[in-house]
């Protein structure tokens, strides 16, 4: 839909663009980075302008030039997401149903905290993972942890250079056992290393899960650089 409207209404022609990250079907972005290549840029692109093309529920925050290095998705060097889980007796706000998990049991913060820390660093996270032909599911985790926010619900916050579909489900879906303390806080890491995916670990609905940032090298040298680790297979170092 976003290479119609682009090309159609707002480009004067086809125009392919590339996201950062593709998510599950159901989940949110709020930082979503996308690229399209041109040979010319209409002086009244706006990002007023294409958001009167877009439907409402995708705006354009900004748009800018940047060089022929950048890469939306091979140039990124991480990518942040949140997952929110409301454990309050009264549920979500009606209003925010779709942005929030109902979980009917208190998630202990310290907990799944714990847990969070062992997973973290480059390892195979095939057990959490739907594995593609073809691609690696090594990934480096580069920050998990848990909050409360000002609503009293428990935001995940979890950072790595890519992720497998359904990775960060699965991850929550390990961790929340942890949280209402039916499991024990190895239990996440003890699935990890198993490498097992039938390892009883629930993939999480997407709807709490968003996209917040994503973060790219300053220079353009560096920009090249990642692009080509990037597209490159990644195995595990001994």
């Amino acid at each position: 839909m976003l290479s119609f409207l682009w090309g159609e209404q707002v480009w004067g022609g086809h125009a392919e663009v590339t996201c950062a990250g593709r998510t599950d079907a159901g989940v949110h972005a709020r930082g979503q980075v996308v690229h399209l290549d041109a040979f010319s840029i209409p002086t009244n692109l706006t990002a007023e302008r294409i958001n009167r093309a877009l439907p409402t529920d995708i705006k354009v925050l900004k748009i800018s030039e940047v060089t022929v290095d950048f890469h939306a998705r091979f140039s990124a060097l991480w990518r942040r997401y949140s997952y929110r889980v409301c454990d309050r007796v009264t549920g979500p706000d009606p209003l925010l149903r779709h942005m929030a998990l109902a979980w009917h049991r208190p998630v202990d913060i310290d907990a799944v905290n714990e847990a969070s820390a062992k997973l973290l660093g480059e390892h195979d996270f095939v057990a959490f993972c739907k594995e593609r032909d073809g691609a690696t599911t090594v990934r480096q985790l580069l920050d998990l942890h848990w909050e409360r926010d000002s609503a009293g619900d428990a935001v995940m916050t979890i950072t790595s250079d890519a992720f497998c579909h359904s990775m960060v489900r699965s991850i929550v879906g390990s961790l929340l056992p942890v949280g209402d303390h039916r499991k024990p806080t190895t239990w996440p890491y003890e699935i990890l290393i198993s490498k097992n995916k039938t390892a009883g670990v629930t993939v999480m609905p997407p709807h709490p899960l968003v996209l917040e940032e994503v973060g790219y090298p300053e220079t353009e040298a560096e920009l090249a650089a990642r692009q080509a680790l990037t597209r490159s297979r990644r195995a595990l170092q001994d």
